[in-house]
């Protein structure tokens, strides 16, 4: 069997319209996580009262 390296390959950013992915560097057990940031759906705006009559 081929002898496979132990880290893990640089995975490059993943964008998507909403979703932006970004590999984290690996841990002291050599566990390599995702950071996932989500760009709002939605424009808030802020509430105003209606004119009284």
């Amino acid at each position: 069997m081929s002898e496979q390296p132990k880290t893990r390959p640089k995975v490059p950013e993943g964008k998507a319209r909403f979703v932006t992915t970004r590999q984290k560097e690996p841990n002291e057990k050599g566990f390599v996580g995702y950071e996932t940031t989500w760009e709002p759906f939605q424009k808030e705006v802020e509430y105003t009262t209606p004119k009284k009559p």
